[in-house]
C-alpha cells in the first residue's frame, strides 16, 4: 500500500472539511489517480471515491470492476463498496454520504451520475471539488517533478532532432508525424499533441497542422508534448524556414524577451496574475499588445492542462513545487505567429526551468 496515496486521502478530507464540505466525492479522473493510483475509464456505471474526515475512504464500483479496484495501489485502506447491475447505484452511494450540508463533486463528475446522485440525497448541496484538488496537485512532491524533468528532457532532445530534419517542401502533417515518433522515441508513452502551424497558419494558437506544403520564409510555430510515466510535457519554439520574413525577427525578439523576464520573475510568494503582466508588460511596449491573445501559461502534471492558470485575476500565490508553462506570443494574422513554452517549477530559491533547449531563434531547412 502507498503511504503517500493515503496521506493524500487524508489531506484531501482536511482540505474538504477546511472549506466545509462533509465529504468530497471523486469520479474516474486525474484527481482519482492522483489520489488512489486507479485509474479506470469512465463509464455509465459509475465508480466514486468517497473521502469524508475522520473516516475511512470508500468506493462505490460495480461489481465487474472490483477485481481491478482491489489491485489498486490503495485499495488497501479503501473499503471497496460494489453494485450489481440491475440494482440502483445511486441509492448505494447514498449510504457513504450524509443526508444534509455541502458535498464537492469532481469536475468529471458524469452529469447523469450527478442528477442520480441529487435523486439520492435532496437534501445535500453538491459544488465543485476544483477548490479542494487543485491546491493539492498544484504543488509537486519530489517524485512528480522528477517524472516531469524526464517528461521535458524527452521534449528538449525531440525538438533538437526535428531542427535538423527537412522542413521545406514539406507538408506540416508529415512534420507533426515526425515530432509524434520523436516524442515516443524519446521514451514518452504517446504523443498528446504536435501542433505546426506554418506562415499564416502559425498566427492561429491551436492551429491543426494539415496539408499545408511549407515555404521558403516560413515561421513555424511547434507546440507539442506527451505523456511519460503519468506526467506531461508541454513545449513550444518558433522556427523559420531559411530568411525570415518581414518584421518577423522583432516580434520573435519582443517574445523571446518577455517569455525569458517571466520566468525570471517565479519566485514563491509571487502571485499567478503578476507573473502574466510582467510577460504581458514587455510585449505591450513593443507594440503587440492587442496580438497577445492568451493567458500567459498553465499547470501541468497528470493533465496538460491544470491549475493554476497564469492570467490577469488569478491572485494565488505560488509555493515551491508549483509547475506551470510561461509562453507568451504574438499573432499577426495573415503573416506569422510567434509562441515560446517552457515548464518551470518554483523552488524555495526561485524557479528552475524543466525545458532547456534553445530559445534563440533556430533556422531550419
Amino acid at each position: 500500500m502507498s503511504v503517500r496515496l493515503v496521506d493524500r486521502m487524508d489531506r484531501a478530507g482536511e482540505e474538504a472539511s477546511s472549506q466545509g464540505f462533509e465529504a468530497l466525492v471523486i469520479p474516474p479522473s486525474p484527481d482519482l489517480a492522483y489520489l488512489t493510483g486507479y485509474d479506470p475509464m469512465p463509464l455509465e456505471r459509475p465508480t466514486l471515491l468517497v473521502v469524508r474526515p475522520g473516516e475511512a475512504p470508500a468506493m462505490l464500483v460495480p461489481e465487474l470492476e472490483r477485481p481491478l479496484a482491489s489491485d489498486a495501489p490503495a485499495a488497501a485502506a479503501i473499503e471497496l463498496v460494489p453494485w450489481s447491475d440491475g440494482s440502483d447505484p445511486y441509492a448505494r452511494a447514498a449510504r457513504l454520504l450524509p443526508d444534509a450540508g455541502r458535498v464537492a463533486v469532481g469536475d468529471r463528475l458524469w452529469a447523469s451520475h450527478l442528477l442520480g446522485l441529487q435523486r439520492a440525497l435532496p437534501g445535500l448541496t453538491f459544488e465543485a471539488a476544483s477548490t479542494v484538488m487543485a491546491r493539492l496537485r498544484a504543488v509537486k512532491d519530489e517524485d512528480e517533478l522528477a517524472a516531469l524533468r524526464r517528461a521535458a528532457r524527452g521534449a528538449d532532445e525531440s525538438f533538437r532532432t526535428i531542427c535538423t530534419m527537412p522542413f521545406l517542401g514539406r507538408r506540416e502533417e508529415e512534420v507533426a508525424a515526425d515530432l509524434a515518433h520523436l516524442l515516443v522515441h524519446n521514451g514518452h508513452s504517446r504523443a498528446e499533441f504536435t501542433i505546426v502551424a506554418s506562415g499564416p497558419n502559425a498566427a492561429s494558437p491551436h492551429h491543426e497542422p494539415g496539408s499545408r506544403t511549407i515555404l521558403p520564409r516560413d515561421a513555424v510555430v511547434m507546440d507539442f508534448g506527451g505523456e511519460l510515466g503519468g506526467y506531461h510535457s508541454d513545449t513550444t519554439r518558433t522556427v523559420v524556414v531559411g530568411e525570415p520574413p518581414a518584421g518577423f525577427e522583432r516580434v520573435y525578439e519582443s517574445v523571446r524577451r518577455a517569455q525569458a523576464a517571466a520566468c525570471e520573475a517565479v519566485v514563491p510568494g509571487i502571485s499567478a496574475q503578476d507573473i502574466d503582466r510582467v510577460a504581458r508588460r514587455i510585449i505591450e511596449e513593443a507594440g503587440f499588445g492587442a496580438r497577445f491573445i492568451h493567458r500567459t501559461g498553465h499547470g501541468i502534471g497528470l493533465e496538460v492542462h491544470e491549475p493554476p492558470y497564469l492570467v490577469e485575476g488569478n491572485d494565488q500565490t505560488l509555493e515551491p513545487g508549483t509547475t506551470f508553462s510561461v509562453e507568451p506570443g504574438v499573432y499577426l494574422e495573415g503573416e506569422f505567429g510567434v509562441r515560446i513554452e517552457d515548464i518551470v517549477a518554483v523552488t524555495a530559491q526561485g524557479v528552475e526551468r524543466l525545458n532547456r533547449s534553445t530559445r534563440e531563434l533556430q533556422v531550419v531547412g
